[in-house]
């Protein structure tokens, strides 16, 4: 076994590796860009190394930075963890050329698997079935169209070097195939610095099965069972599970050989995991997709249902050792779940988000497992990947996992940043989801019944009391406290007058909540049409968490301030409720809500600039495209009219809601002009 072993990567994946490192005895290095310097993998790792400033291609996707901090650590190996250059041939390579074991397959196998139009010519020579579509690489945009349309709608248009669901395409419309084409390149050659595709056909409602392998460099190949990988939107995993509850016992055997045949095929060596699709209506036909060589994000599922660390596997494996098991020593017990948590905001589009994590609180122990990169008081940022942790429940069967799970994510705390916790917990709630009646379109199909209903009464009740039951503030000498520093609505004599609290949530409307002391309670006109009026207080308040009492029903929130305003969570779901300046507004004559204002929709980078002052846009004329977590999300115009200002150019860093432009709307023609 090694003694030093560096880890090529940040947030959790890391921070996993790590605790594996640790366990084992083997002294751990950590990487950081200038954007990590106080995260979590950072503060756990034995040495840290600094690699460059924030961005990737300076830092955690530099080859020469990593290895010169393998060098100056004393570093024996680097696990690539996932992402960054985790399946980069090149840099598996330049670890050999150094003298340092790279933790993963050989250069070669990584380069064959990497390129999926050769992966599907390799594993189809080895008998392994595969999804028809085109063929040959550097295909140009005329020969993709032309082989998208032999293949007929719809199709899928994928980056031939990268996964993750990053620059993947589904087109049902041709006439659109040039646009998807040109935004499926821009994404992957951001992601994986090639922006060569190929195209496939779509199968419709399938299921995403794929098999864990193992291999070491002695020929020995087994496969640890499957992951169910149906639960997706936007091509990206949001749930995984093992086993899935589709495959019959002769079906996992049949799909487990044909993973070892496609691991044998590359001369694998080391943890890999080979993806297929599977017609929900006919489990039978099963097509190879692509192979992964590398550790998936998923795999804590199957650790738990084999008892194996698979971390553990591949530093025994790259080391030299030899598997020490066979096929017929795996066995597959109870039930495991995961679900991604990430920086993002369901009810806004799942547009990234981030900023600085005020409150956490994370699950852990018993049959709760979870993996995470998160520390309180660190800005997750949105230069990165926006998943910040998995929560992984175990159970004896599938019902009890899912159950424990929804527990776990409704005892999850992430205040600060916008995450998806609670969408999971209602996504694993779905029917559909609890009888295992999955397919890849389920989550983009129910989304509508998946998101939040709006903003409960109660957040802004608890809001309000919290800021009516703030201290008074005291005087500058200290001796004594200011009643009029007080918003309570004191007055010198007669009844409490009303104060008036003005929130508003990110991307929507104000709302004005009026409070007044009465008793030991507090008198609240709510929101209108949030259920007004009502009487509530504070039951207790202890440290991040407070209880408020609302019309005789308590509810028990988290709780933590920022410059901008205050967080509120509850099961999962958080809220930041910021304070609202109605004069302010009005007197800057141009609100976030006005129609000519075009705002920033998440924090990130502007990419791409298609207009001018003075030009003449359409309604719906793309004219921005804003980057935040390797995600691009398009600007357009909310009508025809004059581009007025233009407030950023390519490169700059914008943050929510930040103005980029003004649109001027075009005149309304009269009708004497009209008849003319």
């Amino acid at each position: 076994m090694f003694s030093t072993v560096l880890v090529a990567n940040r947030g959790e994946i890391a921070v996993r590796v790590i605790r594996t490192l640790r366990e084992l005895g083997v002294r751990s290095v950590a990487v950081f860009s200038d954007a990590d310097a106080d995260a979590r993998h950072v503060r756990e790792a034995d040495t840290a190394v600094r690699i460059g400033p924030a961005a990737a291609a300076e830092s955690y996707l530099s080859v020469e930075r990593l290895l010169d901090a393998a060098r100056r650590s004393g570093a024996e190996a680097i696990h690539p963890g996932y992402g960054f250059l985790a399946e980069n041939a090149g840099f598996a390579q330049a670890c050999a050329e150094a003298g340092l074991a790279f933790i993963g397959p050989p250069a070669k196998a990584i380069s064959l698997m990497g390129d999926k139009i050769r992966a599907k010519e390799t594993v189809k020579a080895a008998g392994v079935p595969v999804v028809p579509g085109s063929s040959g690489s550097g295909l140009s945009d005329a020969e993709l169209v032309a082989a998208a349309e032999e293949i007929g709608m719809p199709v899928l248009l994928k980056p031939s070097a990268g996964g993750g669901g990053k620059g993947m395409r589904l087109v049902r419309d041709a006439g659109l195939l040039a646009e998807e084409i040109a935004a499926a390149r821009r994404e992957a050659r951001s992601s994986f610095g090639d922006d060569t595709l190929l195209v496939e056909r779509w199968v419709d409602r399938p299921r995403h099965i794929e098999i864990q392998v193992l291999a070491d460099s002695y020929g020995n190949v087994v496969h640890l069972g499957e992951r169910e990988c149906s639960l997706q939107r936007r091509h990206q995993k949001v749930i995984e599970e093992a086993p899935s509850v589709l495959l019959t016992p002769e079906l996992r055997a049949s799909m487990g050989a044909a993973a070892v045949e496609a691991a044998r095929s590359c001369g694998y060596v080391g943890a890999g995991t080979v993806e297929f699709i599977v017609p929900g209506g006919d489990p039978s036909s099963y097509y190879f997709m692509e192979m992964n060589t590398r550790l998936q994000v998923e795999h804590p599922v199957t650790e738990l249902i084999t008892g194996l660390d698979l971390v553990e596997q591949q530093l025994r494996v790259a080391s030299g050792a030899e598997l020490g098991f066979g096929q017929a020593d795996v066995t597959l017990t109870g039930h495991a779940v995961e679900a991604r948590v990430c920086a993002e905001d369901p009810a806004r589009g799942f547009l990234p988000s981030g900023g600085t994590v005020l409150a956490l609180s994370e699950p852990s122990g018993g049959s709760v497992r979870t993996d995470s990169g998160l520390v309180a008081g660190v800005d997750t940022g949105s230069t990165y990947d926006p998943m910040l942790s998995k929560v992984i429940a175990y159970g004896p069967d599938r019902a009890t996992a899912l159950r424990i799970l929804r527990g776990a994510l409704a005892d999850t705390v992430i205040l600060g940043v916008q995450t998806n916790t609670g969408f999971l917990r209602r996504l694993l709630a779905h029917p559909d989801v609890v009888s295992g009646n999955l397919d890849t379109g389920l989550v983009e199909r129910d989304l509508s019944t998946l998101l939040p209903e709006g903003v409960p009464p109660e957040v802004f009740a608890a809001a309000a009391l919290l800021a009516a039951h703030r201290p008074a503030l005291p005087s500058p000498s200290g001796n004594w406290v200011d009643p009029f520093g007080a918003g309570d609505g004191w007055r010198l004599g007669g009844t409490p007058a009303w104060t008036v609290h003005h929130f508003r949530l990110p991307g929507q409307e104000p709302v004005s909540v009026r409070s007044r002391p009465s008793g030991a309670e507090t008198e609240l006109l709510l929101a209108e049409g949030s259920g007004a009026p009502a009487r509530g207080r504070i039951v207790s308040r202890v440290e991040d968490r407070v209880t408020v009492e609302l019309d005789g029903v308590t509810h028990t929130f988290s709780h933590a301030r920022s410059p901008e305003g205050t967080w509120l969570g509850r099961d999962g779901d958080s809220w930041h409720v910021q304070a609202h300046d109605p004069v302010t507004a009005a007197l800057s004559g141009r609100g976030h809500a006005g129609a000519e204002t075009l705002a920033a929709p998440m924090p990130g980078t502007v990419t791409v600039v298609k207009v001018a002052v003075g030009d003449k846009v359409t309604a719906g004329q793309s004219l921005l495209v804003v980057e935040a977590m390797k995600m691009e999300h398009v600007i357009s115009a909310p009508h025809s009219g004059t581009v007025a200002e233009l407030d950023v150019s390519p490169g700059t860093t914008v943050a929510m809601d930040q103005v980029l432009a003004v649109v001027t709307p075009d005149e309304p023609r009269g009708e004497e002009e009209e008849g003319k």
